[in-house]
């Protein structure tokens, strides 16, 4: 009888135990699982305004492409890549008219294009004018390169007109291998200028010559309401396709983005 009493006690105590597990289990709260974010999709910067033709603009930056890319393809008589690589904005003027280089004379034509955060930026077109001694020798047309160094120099070059060698320091740049033996006076320079005659590729002084907008290619290509600052501050992929191509040269020689 003892014994009967003990079992029955046993099996009343498991089964209020289990009656207070199963409870438990009911009352108990699942965790919430974390919330999960949906990864967040920058839009794309909208395109920049379209001019009437960008017919001129096209060529004027293929031009400048073409100019670039011979130069460069000779690593030891180009650019040299160290300076290349700290150029804050490049500026090509392909086919000026040496003769042409008079005062109020429109001796070029170029396109120029500046790195902003995502690569190179969208091309301003620009025009060369002015008078300097060294380029009234000889009626042959000659490529210039002209290499902003710094932000102040860029800063000068989006404005309506900036006098090379009065607005900016410009200097003759070294050439191929040539950077490193170069002076601290050239390295030192806002801007450093290049040209290219009859296949010879040197240093060359600019002094004297006016760079501004050229009206004409930028309202062709991007209409009457959009300046150079807007151009050389917006990614290439916002310009139209067809005047991308000196961007997309300038990328191949270097691909640092600005800040860095």
């Amino acid at each position: 009888m003892q014994r009967r009493s003990i079992i029955y006690l046993l099996l009343l105590i498991g089964f209020v135990a289990g009656s207070v597990v199963h409870s438990s289990a009911q009352t108990r709260k699942p965790k919430p699982k974390p919330k999960q974010t949906a990864p967040q999709i920058q839009a794309p910067e909208p395109p920049l305004p379209k001019g009437k033709s960008s017919k001129e603009g096209a060529s004027q930056s293929t031009k400048a492409a073409q100019v670039f890319g011979e130069i460069m393809g000779t690593p030891d008589k180009g650019v040299p890549t160290d300076l290349l690589n700290k150029a804050e904005c490049i500026a090509v003027f392909p086919s000026v008219i040496k003769a042409g280089f008079i005062i109020g004379a429109k001796a070029g034509r170029g396109a120029a294009s500046c790195r902003t955060r995502s690569g190179w930026s969208a091309p301003a077109f620009l025009e060369l004018k002015g008078g300097s001694v060294g380029l009234q020798v000889g009626g042959q047309s000659t490529d210039v390169i002209l290499l902003f160094m710094n932000t102040e120099g860029l800063k000068k070059l989006i404005n309506n007109k900036l006098e090379l060698g009065a607005d900016a320091s410009i200097a003759a740049g070294p050439v191929g291998r040539e950077a490193a033996a170069s002076t601290d006076a050239s390295l030192n320079a806002e801007i450093l200028s290049y040209s290219r005659s009859k296949g010879l590729f040197a240093g060359i002084s600019l002094k004297g010559s006016v760079i501004s907008p050229d009206k004409s290619d930028m309202e062709g290509t991007y209409g009457d309401s959009v300046t150079a600052v807007q151009v050389l501050e917006a990614s290439n992929t916002r310009a139209p396709v067809e005047v991308q191509s000196f961007p997309n040269k300038l990328t191949r020689f270097s691909k640092r983005t600005s800040g860095k």
